[in-house]
């Protein structure tokens, strides 16, 4: 068993797909003619987007849309980068919102949490034991 990848339902996938290339640096692999599926270089797990409407054709029962909701999703997207300060201002700069910013933690990682236009909850986070 291993780890593939991480499919985050968005209303909008090449906005979604921008916004990331734009405020993390990260390069677009794939988006589909159609513009219901998307894709990033992020390594060796893959981070992908996917319109609403593709959650429902495989889900009966209707998901929460990060969009939508007034409070982030139990769950988060952790980028790790050695300067945490200055894809978090990015991130802000290219519309993400900012729930708490680059903190020190006692375990040596510097760590910063956003909201990104399209709900989902970003933490940008230094390398652990780095």
């Amino acid at each position: 068993m291993r780890f593939g990848y991480t499919i985050v339902y968005v209303a909008d996938v090449d906005r979604s797909l921008s916004f990331f290339e734009a405020a993390f640096g990260l390069t677009r692999r794939f988006l589909h003619e159609s513009g219901m599926y998307g894709e990033l270089e992020t390594g060796a797990t893959t981070l992908a987007f996917a319109a609403h409407e593709v959650a429902a054709m495989h889900f009966s029962e209707p998901l929460v849309r990060a969009n939508e909701s007034p409070s982030p999703l139990g769950i988060e997207i952790a980028l790790v980068t050695d300067d945490v300060a200055k894809f978090h201002e990015n991130a802000i700069r290219h519309g993400a919102r900012e729930l708490c910013p680059p903190e020190a933690k006692p375990w040596g990682q510097i760590v910063s949490y956003v909201r990104a236009p399209d709900g989902t909850l970003v933490e940008l986070c230094t390398p652990v034991g780095g």
